[in-house]
């Protein structure tokens, strides 16, 4: 993957239904290609960052240069990285005042006097505490309007009882390790118990199934650790990892049925179940 951040003129002030309009555009482009990344637009210039597959993001921002709304299209940098800055936002967007970026430490006030491409290709250590600043600030706005279990409450009362169950949640996380350490053992031992056998170092396939299903049932483990530390979070929502939890347990059970003891409805039933949860993850996956 890559980051590439550049920065445009917009050939006219820009007004925020035309702001909005244009970043549900690049919402509904970027989902589709599962490109993230933000947009800042201050002083009639575009501040934008794209991560994703380097070839999808060379296509999108070939296509970005080319739009006649904007002139001076210049690439600030361009980084290869292991994990996204804004992964949780096909295009989130911030419309700012200078003075308030002028606040940032380490920026003095450079958005009031080179707020331009070329000032931004001069001034690329600005970048980093850039990104840092807008990255907390979008943070902020989900858990303002998506945190599961918030701290802060009109009503005392509730107030409490979010407290109480988020200390319930960490307990809960905490015994969850202790269950997936004692998963891995049982798998460690599974295996063991089945070489050992006669006969020895072989495997049959009923030993296989039975191997796979300890795997599973460590790795389901693992994804409801997760699912349970997401509402102790709040820069992300949980949907995309319930349904793939939901999914690796159903196909576990898929995996390792009799079939010579289950009723034909039952199996029936389990993989209509599976299918559905596949077509779900997938429009999750595919409509951010």
């Amino acid at each position: 993957m890559i980051r590439l951040t550049y920065a445009s003129t917009a050939l006219k002030e820009w007004s925020s239904e035309e702001l909005l309009k244009l970043l549900n555009q690049c919402r509904i482009n970027n989902g589709a290609k599962n490109i993230t990344g933000i947009l800042l637009y201050t002083n009639g210039t575009f501040f934008q960052v794209l991560e994703g597959d380097e070839a999808t993001v060379t296509r999108v921002y070939e296509t970005i240069e080319k739009d006649n709304r904007h002139k001076n299209c210049t690439i600030i940098d361009s980084e290869k990285i292991t994990e996204r800055a804004f992964p949780y936002w096909s295009m989130g967007f911030e419309k700012i005042d200078p003075k308030e970026l002028n606040k940032m430490p380490g920026l003095n006030d450079f958005f009031e006097h080179d707020f331009t491409p070329s000032g931004f290709a001069s001034h690329k250590n600005i970048i980093g505490p850039l990104l840092s600043h807008l990255r907390e600030k979008l943070v902020k706005h989900v858990s303002e309007n998506h945190e599961e279990l918030p701290i802060q409450h009109e009503d005392p009362f509730i107030q409490l009882l979010h407290r109480a169950i988020r200390l319930g949640v960490k307990f809960l996380a905490l015994l969850m390790v202790f269950v997936i350490f004692f998963g891995i053992i049982d798998v460690a031992y599974v295996m063991y118990e089945k070489i050992t056998a006669p006969p020895f170092a072989l495997m049959t396939i009923n030993d296989l199934l039975e191997t796979f299903g300890a795997f599973l049932a460590v790795l389901i483990a693992i994804e409801i650790f997760l699912n349970i530390t997401l509402y102790i979070r709040s820069d992300v929502i949980p949907v995309k990892l319930v349904v793939a939890t939901a999914l690796m347990a159903i196909s576990r059970k898929v995996i390792v049925f009799d079939y010579k003891h289950l009723d034909p409805e039952y199996v029936s039933a389990s993989g209509i179940v599976l299918v559905a949860l596949g077509v779900t993850y997938w429009l999750v996956q595919k409509h951010h």
